[in-house]
């Protein structure tokens, strides 16, 4: 039996056959941290701002947002919105990885989602709890992604997103996770950050776990860690993190 979310994007002949769209989307989407955010005007009218961005365990995009902003009054009027996220760097600014994510957004009070972008964004606890201020989650409807030259994709979200599926365990534990892996064990993340995800040296910081990877963050970077496998559990975790760290060393 085939599963519409197993069956890859059409791939275009003239593309490297080494590129992967969805390992690049999943990439994009867990290590950026500010998008560009599209919402409707009243009139219809596209209108684009820039938001700080974390995700859900499955990927669902999380953003904090100020009813005095007019995004946000553009969205509890009309939920549909898109969100950009590019990758920057040196060189021709259109040759460097974009995902754009067709979406519709709307208010969450997921305890989850607020910890976890708390997490990955701590200034904003200065200003989280304000009264204007309230969380939403982003639930993908399309996903285009530009790798760059003859390198671009058209898919739906279940490629896209994590299947979060029997890993109860592991989501409630992230907390207990992350508080040891900072406390404990700041030389393998600085480690994975470094190593197998190319980020700077630094003080790295673990923001976030899911079946697939570790998110980690450092000042105002962000990096990305790939398990070698789906892990369901904290016992799971353990084994993979430990596999990483001695990867990482070799």
């Amino acid at each position: 039996m085939v599963i519409e979310s197993d069956v890859p994007p059409p791939r275009d002949p003239r593309q490297d056959p080494s590129f992967d769209p969805v390992g690049e989307s999943r990439r994009l989407l867990r290590a950026i941290r500010a998008a560009t955010l599209a919402t409707l005007t009243e009139s219809g009218a596209p209108f684009a701002t820039l938001s700080a961005i974390a995700t859900d365990h499955d990927g669902t995009p999380i953003l904090l947002l100020s009813t005095l902003a007019h995004h946000t009054r553009n969205l509890e009027r009309d939920g549909r919105c898109s969100l950009l996220l590019a990758r920057g760097g040196r060189g021709d600014p259109m040759a460097h990885p974009r995902l754009t994510l067709v979406a519709r957004a709307a208010r969450t009070q997921s305890p989850e989602a607020r910890a976890r972008f708390l997490r990955r964004n701590p200034k904003a606890q200065l200003y989280a709890d304000f009264p204007d201020f309230s969380f939403w989650r982003a639930e993908i409807e399309a996903v285009h992604l530009n790798g760059g030259f003859a390198r671009a994709a058209d898919f739906g979200p279940d490629q896209l997103l994590t299947d979060v599926t029997g890993a109860e365990a592991l989501i409630a534990a992230e907390g207990d996770i992350l508080d040891h892996m900072n406390a404990d064990h700041a030389d393998a993340l600085a480690l994975y950050a470094e190593k197998l995800a190319g980020g700077k040296p630094g003080k790295w910081q673990a923001s976030g776990i899911d079946p697939e990877g570790l998110d980690l963050v450092c000042g105002d970077a962000a990096a990305r860690v790939a398990f070698t496998r789906a892990i369901k559990s904290p016992g799971e975790s353990r084994e993979v993190l430990v596999e990483l760290a001695r990867l990482a060393r070799a």
